[in-house]
């Protein structure tokens, strides 16, 4: 059963003229096994025009079958929009992929994530940075998602990488196509220790019409989009722009004004983005989102005297450093649980550092 209504799914997605808004008025009316049953006079009563109606009646079954057994013999997985693992969140957007073709760890796709974009010819401060905050969301439980493009986006999942976080690469290709070729090695990094995902069939190759499309996907699977280096007119500020579309945050980190890949960042603040210093700029944000959202996130219940964050804050103004040599933990743990803490009343942040409430 499963597998049959993944072949339809992907019959659906491969039927020439057929948009996702059809696809769901069709299925407001007709039960998707049942939809393969009409004949082509049947499919235009439902208000299809004749020759769609006559691709989705004509529906090559034995290619639909090699695909699938492509998939299963290149340990691809295919997730369709009807499937279980399929994230909430991505269902959101306006234009959903109908079918995704996954290779590794599916189950971050419904992880709380945020996307990480950037200039191809990005400078070694904005390589620095991407691969620092990367490891800074990794370790405070987000999962990094990019577009494995070189500059910013190879920097960036290579932060998470570094420090075991989870990420996910949204191609551009076929999911079994490595582009570009110099991050190969990345590429198999991250289908071992993460996820590369794409919505283009096996064995597509790169197109330059593909990139602008799997920007949608790469805002529409996270809370939020950060921007660490862009121009104005380059494909990070498309992200950009599907974010704000998608009504998800987006962070820009600032720099020089004699820096031409500072522009898009600057731009994007002017129009509201957050100016971004460290991941506690992003965190206070999307912390809520991540306990309270379309996410469901296994975090373990810490009584109040196991909370070692607790245990080492009193009444008194206590400082994040201070937090962090007390506890031993990285900063940006520190950080994590306290915005939790705050959000459940046991602290209250002020001018320096955090006390404890008497009520927490």
């Amino acid at each position: 059963m499963k597998q049959a209504k993944l072949a339809q799914a992907l019959a659906l997605a491969l039927c020439q003229g057929l948009g996702i808004k059809t696809i769901t008025a069709l299925l407001n009316q007709v039960p998707l096994a049942q939809l393969f049953t009409l004949n082509q006079d049947e499919l235009c009563q439902l208000g299809l025009q004749e020759n769609v109606a006559a691709n989705l009646a004509s529906t090559d079954w034995s290619r639909i079958e090699h695909i699938l057994a492509y998939c299963q013999r290149q340990q691809i997985d295919v997730v369709s929009l009807f499937s279980p693992e399929y994230p909430e969140q991505l269902k959101e957007i306006c234009n959903p992929p109908l079918v995704l073709f996954c290779r590794g760890n599916i189950a971050l796709l419904k992880q709380p994530q945020i996307a990480v974009v950037g200039s191809r010819s990005s400078t070694r401060t904005g390589l620095g940075l991407a691969h620092e905050f990367a490891q800074g969301l990794s370790r405070s439980g987000l999962v990094v998602t990019s577009g494995m493009a070189r500059g910013i986006d190879g920097a960036a999942h290579q932060g998470a990488l570094d420090v075991q976080g989870g990420t996910i690469a949204v191609l551009g290709t076929g999911v079994d196509v490595v582009y570009p070729k110099r991050h190969q090695r990345l590429y198999e990094d991250i289908v071992q220790h993460g996820l590369v995902v794409s919505e283009f069939l096996p064995n597509t190759q790169a197109n330059s019409n593909h990139f602008p499309r799997r920007n949608r996907i790469i805002s529409g699977l996270s809370l939020g989009v950060l921007l660490v280096e862009a121009e104005v007119k380059s494909g990070s500020l498309i992200t950009a722009r599907y974010a704000l579309e998608q009504n998800k945050e987006v962070f820009a980190i600032p720099g020089s004004i004699k820096n031409r890949l500072s522009s898009g960042c600057h731009y994007l603040i002017k129009q509201g983005a957050k100016l971004t210093e460290n991941i506690e700029d992003i965190l206070e944000e999307v912390s809520f989102f991540c306990e309270n959202s379309l996410y469901s996130i296994e975090i373990g219940e810490q009584k109040e005297e196991q909370c070692p964050v607790l245990e080492n804050l009193g009444f008194e103004v206590t400082s994040v450093d201070t937090l962090t040599q007390r506890t031993q933990w990285p900063v940006e743990q520190v950080i994590a649980r306290l915005l939790d803490l705050e959000l459940e009343d046991k602290v209250e942040r002020v001018l320096d550092g955090y006390i404890k409430l008497a009520r927490g």
